[in-house]
This record gives C-alpha cells, sequence and structure tokens, in this order.
C-alpha cells in the first residue's frame, strides 16, 4: 500500500504529484488492469510473444534508420 503525508510547504498538488509518481513506481495500477479480466495462462504467453515481436522490430527499425 502506498501512502505518503504532506510535508511541511508542500501544496496539494505537490503531493498528489508524488502520490502519483509512487503508484506508477510501485506498478499498481498496471497490475490491476491485468487482474481485471482473467486470462489463461496460453492466451498470456501469446500476448506476451506478440509485444516481443513488436519490440523487436521496433529495435530493427531504429538500428537500420540510423
Amino acid at each position: 500500500m502506498v501512502q505518503v503525508k504532506l510535508k511541511p510547504g508542500e501544496s496539494q498538488d505537490g503531493l498528489l504529484r508524488r502520490f502519483r509518481k509512487k503508484v506508477t513506481n510501485a506498478g499498481i495500477l498496471s497490475t490491476v488492469r491485468r487482474k481485471r479480466w482473467h486470462i489463461s495462462k496460453s492466451e498470456l504467453r501469446r500476448i506476451e510473444k506478440k509485444k516481443a515481436i513488436r519490440r523487436a522490430r521496433r529495435r530493427q527499425r531504429k538500428a537500420m534508420g540510423r
């Protein structure tokens, strides 16, 4: 669980910014989104494989552009 306390002289905006950063770094939102619907292991592997292929293609395009 992420907690932030208001520091002396800190604005509400600063507090909210720190909270959002901690939530992002903790990976809470990505976990919630992933667990929102049940995905079978085979489907998860298929999705991960698809992502890996896309990353490899992007890297390859980037390397060829140099």
